[in-house]
């Protein structure tokens, strides 16, 4: 393992998965773009963990199947250890349980392997803006285990301003723009988010969209990719 060196301005990626050539073929990908560096390459979460021990990375191109600590176990130490970083899961399975356990853990988003080496490339990007990224397939299974999830529940309602919150949440706008855009405080911006959460029994924004969709306050994205706003560095 080597470490890249001081990365300027470009996005610093730290690549984990236990298969080495696939690895390779990855951090070649990024190292390729003129806006990202490769930090490390590492073939297991605890490697992954120590790493970030040591470095700061942006971004954090996870494998989910890995022996001994896998990469929600990593995903979920890394997020204690860095906030800030976002993890970018890249699996070969769209797997119900493992979706919901790395969103939980603080993934920022799920990418099939099967993916185009551009579209690694924009979902890094993507997560490094502070948004969240699904494959389509992955967001299809989140969008129906939500809803059965919640069944015929009904959902406590909303306020106007709770909705404008939300609405806007859902178009991938950020809390201080969500401010502009409706004349109040970013504060009080973050206020209606943490009632939203509190309201519908949810935790971050992933799911705030999630829900939009499922109640028709948005419509839902395109067929390439559902994006979403991710949970912003303060809550």
């Amino acid at each position: 393992m080597e470490l890249a060196s001081e990365t300027g301005d470009k996005i610093c990626v730290l690549v984990v998965d236990d298969h080495k050539l696939f690895t390779s073929g990855l951090a070649r990908i990024i190292g390729a773009q003129p806006d990202m560096e490769v930090l490390a390459e590492v073939h297991d979460g605890a490697e992954a963990v120590k790493i970030c021990r040591e470095e700061v990375p942006d971004v954090i191109l996870m494998d989910v199947f890995m022996p001994g600590m896998d990469g929600i176990r990593a995903t979920a130490e890394i997020r204690e250890l860095l906030p800030h970083a976002a993890v970018l899961i890249l699996t070969a399975h769209a797997d119900d349980e493992q979706v919901f356990r790395g969103i939980r853990a603080g993934a920022r988003g799920y990418v099939l392997k099967d993916c185009t080496p551009e579209e690694v490339a924009g979902a890094i990007r993507t997560v490094h803006a502070g948004d969240t990224i699904m494959a389509p397939s992955i967001a299809r299974r989140m969008l129906g285990a939500f809803e059965e999830a919640r069944g015929s529940e009904l959902a406590p309602p909303l306020t106007r301003r709770e909705l404008e919150v939300i609405r806007s949440l859902a178009r991938g706008r950020s809390n201080r723009e969500i401010a502009v855009e409706l004349g109040i405080a970013e504060k009080t911006v973050r206020n209606h988010a943490s009632n939203i959460y509190r309201k519908l029994h949810i935790f971050d924004r992933t799911q705030a969209v999630l829900y939009a969709i499922r109640e028709g306050l948005v419509d839902a994205p395109g067929p390439r990719q559902r994006r979403a706003s991710g949970p912003e560095r303060s809550p």
